[in-house]
């Protein structure tokens, strides 16, 4: 049997305006900013990233239009005993494969879609179901794109992830059938989108990688000298905002230096939110019972009052009939969508109060880790750090 899917062209992804926030990628951008740069280190990826492995992250996801914020897409290290280091390497997972097919089909047209999985018993013989309790040899997936045919077979020895004594792990132990079946589509898919998937694998496909012999050196903290470069430097911003906000004398001061943070990272970033807070405290910022009388004027009472009655600084006056959209109701978001965001917010907040170790003490506080978390259990760690970090300034 075969399953076809088409889909009516659209606009390649390049000409879409990319979604707003503070870690969004736009196609035009040449390096990660510094709250991208906040949150991919948080993440897991450690100083000993090189530039080129950066740079290369960064345009495979503009590529892909994969979003490594919506875990769609990861920048995993594994120990070389070769080079010394981690060496960093991108990977999905085989849903974001099936993601760019399919927008792939939507922006050029055509046709694709699946023949039906088959697996192999240890006798050669192909079954189109695999109710056995031991492992498939191997498992056979064919990728149908406009009428071309490409099969790709994984066997599962090549490709099963295992534990020192050589017996398998993880979901290869739990689902051997589906975890080399996942595989099988990954080669196949990669022939039959080879310009768009090159370069990148799925984790069921790396899993093996982990297998290795030689252990890594135990992690140790690295403290970076001043005669050695960070490769995360290209991705500061040149202008030091909040600097300025912190040597500014009035309130107005730093409402023009907001307005200049904002417009190159965003009303709703890090760096523009805590320009607000130090605005707060400057000479000229109003009161609570001053703004009763004039809460929307070119001097609010505060920077961060301001943002929540204007939204974002724009040229310090706004009308107060204009109409601006309703946000999006939080009970209307995907609960995946919730988590990641939440996530998101976790981390800033970790690296702002440098907290190394924020994935260990999450996973000792809830029992699990921060991927598996809801967005509530997110927020409420969230909410501890920056207390523990406002009760220790």
């Amino acid at each position: 049997m075969t399953m076809t899917l088409a889909e009516r062209p659209q606009a390649p992804a390049a000409l879409q305006p990319a979604p707003g926030g503070s870690l969004a990628i736009h196609p035009e951008q040449t390096a990660w900013t510094a709250d991208q740069v906040a949150v991919l280190r948080q993440a897991g990826i450690k100083q000993q990233v090189t530039s080129a492995e950066l740079s290369g992250f960064l345009h495979l996801c503009q590529r892909t239009g994969l979003d490594p914020f919506s875990r769609q897409i990861y920048l995993i290290g594994r120990y070389s005993k070769k080079d010394g280091r981690d060496v960093y390497t991108p990977q999905t997972g085989i849903d974001g494969y099936r993601v760019i097919a399919q927008r792939v089909t939507a922006q050029t047209g055509g046709t694709y879609g699946y023949e039906d999985i088959v697996w192999c018993d240890p006798s050669g013989r192909w079954r189109d179901v695999w109710l056995a309790e031991v492992p498939p040899a191997a498992a056979k997936v064919t990728v149908i794109r406009n009428g071309q045919r490409f099969s790709a077979v994984a066997t599962f020895r090549e490709y099963v992830q295992t534990f020192p004594d050589g017996n398998a792990k993880g979901l290869w132990a739990k689902m051997p059938a589906g975890q080399i079946a996942k595989c099988a589509e990954a080669l196949a898919l990669r022939k039959a989108f080879p310009h768009d998937l090159a370069g990148v694998y799925t984790a069921e496909e790396m899993g093996q990688a982990d297998n290795a012999t030689d252990a890594a050196p135990a992690p140790q903290m690295q403290r970076a000298q001043q005669a050695e470069p960070d490769e995360w430097a290209t991705a500061a911003p040149r202008r030091d905002y909040l600097a300025e906000a912190r040597a500014a004398e009035t309130a107005e001061d730093v409402r023009t230096i907001y307005r200049a943070a904002a417009a190159e990272f965003g009303p709703g970033t890090a760096t523009a939110q805590e320009i607000a807070a130090i605005g707060a405290t400057k000479p000229g910022a109003k009161t609570h019972e001053q703004a009763a009388s004039n809460p929307v004027g070119p001097s609010p009472y505060s920077m961060s009052d301001a943002m929540a009655e204007e939204g974002a600084y724009d040229d310090g006056y706004r009308p107060a009939d204009e109409t601006r959209a309703a946000p999006l109701d939080a009970a209307e978001q995907d609960p995946a969508d919730k988590a990641a965001e939440a996530e998101n917010a976790l981390r800033l907040a970790a690296s702002r109060a440098n907290l190394p170790t924020l994935d260990r003490d999450f996973e000792r506080v809830f029992g699990l880790p921060i991927a598996q978390a809801a967005a509530a259990q997110l927020d409420l760690f969230r909410e501890r750090i920056e207390a523990a970090a406002g009760g220790a300034q």
